[in-house]
């Protein structure tokens, strides 16, 4: 697995609920990951935990390759 900086992308975040932030920047609010997979894959971008430590973990959906590279 390539190195993702300690952070869980897609597939990889395995609880059930997140706190999702939009590829604009959006708080859309606490949705089942199930479905912020699907709206991120329907955009070809990535789900990215960015806070795992929060309750829900806060996601945002974003191009991971181009986030990492940065």
């Amino acid at each position: 697995m390539a190195d993702n900086k300690g952070m869980r992308v897609n597939e990889q975040i395995r609880v059930r609920e997140v706190r999702l932030i939009d590829d604009e920047g959006n708080q859309k609010g606490i949705v089942p990951t199930k479905e912020a997979l699907e709206m991120a894959k329907e955009r070809d971008l990535d789900l990215v935990e960015v806070s795992p430590n929060a309750n829900p973990p806060v996601c945002k959906i974003l191009d991971f390759g181009k986030y990492r590279f940065e």
